[in-house]
């Protein structure tokens, strides 16, 4: 083995598992993290339901993902390799009723870092908090630690900076600055799984869920839940409509479809029957009461017309004047150009530097997919590092 060690700066998912990977191959390897504490953003998203990944087939995972090369990547180490990784760490799983996968009950996200840390240790990893990286050329990488500059020669450097959401956690993106410098093409970070501000006010909803409903923009549609929120919407169908929303200008218009289960013929039907109309949307459609408040938005005409209210319904608009600002969102799209990088992930104009995780141009929704193609991404630079 080469004198110098493989150096990963960020101790994120993607830096993780790449030094596991690594470590249990005979390397000597370091990691240098900015922050006190390893996988910040790791454990914030363990806040929202701590999905590690997703059970569906392959076939069908990898189809949420936007990018040839990342999806490529995955299919390398996917989501059963994902679970079966973490029964090794003994971290057991279960799927739950929406085919995510969850560590098994009672398991917190702090005990899931903690047992990969543990292996790290076990496998010789040596982790370095407090270094923040200034730069690097094709032998050292500079850091900056309690106020002093340090210089670290590395075999191979991989770089898991994380995207430009959550910047207290970490994820800051003040590697742009420092790629950029050196003429490697980053496409714009912009905001990805974000949720909407809309035109009208939903405050009056805030906090309030909408479930078995299905978004729709243009051709694109999703079914699930969202929530008001005092600026607009959330949700797995809101942050599922975020790429394709995103190629178009604002303002814009989403269509809410209340009954995807029912045809428009068949609510104007049931509309029709004389009687009041709140009654008949909750006891004949069984419309919920956040709903039947939502229809309420509606002009008098509307709302009194059966066919009018039953076209609402079926295709309710909700202008959406903008994305939530990219520091807030879960995920960023954008990032190092596929371009740049070789097969292997190593920066064309750097061989020995490689690039994993979300600072990678890609983008997938919730649900498990974000995870895992941070583990997949490190895994295969581990396995491309000989």
């Amino acid at each position: 083995m080469s004198k110098s060690p493989i150096v990963i700066v960020g101790a994120g998912p993607a830096g993780l598992i790449a030094a596991q990977q690594l470590a249990v191959k005979g390397f000597e390897v370091h990691i240098y993290e900015q922050n006190k504490a390893a996988a910040r953003k790791f454990l914030v998203a363990g806040h929202g339901g701590f999905n590690l990944t997703h059970s569906e087939d392959i076939d069908s995972f990898i189809q949420n993902y936007d990018k040839i090369e990342i999806r490529r990547i995955i299919k390398h180490f996917d989501n059963r390799a994902t679970v079966e990784w973490l029964g090794k760490l003994r971290i057991p799983t279960f799927i739950g009723s929406s085919g995510k996968v969850f560590p098994a009950k009672g398991i917190k996200p702090i005990q899931v870092l903690q047992a990969i840390l543990a292996k790290l240790v076990y496998d010789g990893v040596k982790i370095h908090y407090g270094y923040q990286m200034v730069d690097f050329d094709e032998k050292v990488a500079t850091f900056i630690h309690q106020g002093e500059f340090i210089r670290v020669p590395y075999h191979k450097l991989i770089l898991g900076l994380g995207g430009g959401s959550w910047s207290k956690t970490g994820s800051d993106a003040k590697w742009v600055d420092i790629l950029n410098a050196k003429g490697i093409q980053i496409n714009t970070l912009e905001p990805a799984n974000s949720g909407m501000n809309t035109k009208d006010e939903f405050s009056s909803l805030a906090g309030q869920v909408l479930k078995n409903i299905q978004l729709k923009f243009s051709e694109h549609k999703k079914s699930g839940e969202i929530v008001f929120t005092s600026y607009g919407i959330e949700g797995a169908p809101v942050y599922y409509l975020n790429r394709f929303l995103r190629q178009h200008p604002f303002p814009n218009h989403l269509f809410l479809d209340l009954k995807p289960t029912h045809s428009m013929a068949s609510i104007e039907k049931e509309l029709e029957n004389k009687g009041n109309v709140v009654s008949v949307l909750k006891e004949k459609l069984k419309f919920s009461q956040t709903a039947v408040q939502l229809l309420k938005f509606l002009d008098k005409k509307t709302y009194t017309n059966p066919t009018k209210l039953a076209f609402a319904i079926k295709k309710f608009p909700i202008e959406v004047t903008s994305f939530r600002p990219i520091d807030e969102v879960i995920s960023t799209a954008g990032g190092v150009s596929f371009g740049e990088l070789s097969s292997s992930l190593a920066l064309k104009k750097y061989p020995n530097v490689f690039c994993v995780g979300e600072m990678l141009d890609w983008e997938a929704p919730t649900g498990g997919y974000l995870l895992q193609a941070c583990f997949s991404s490190g895994v295969w630079v581990a396995d491309n590092i000989k």
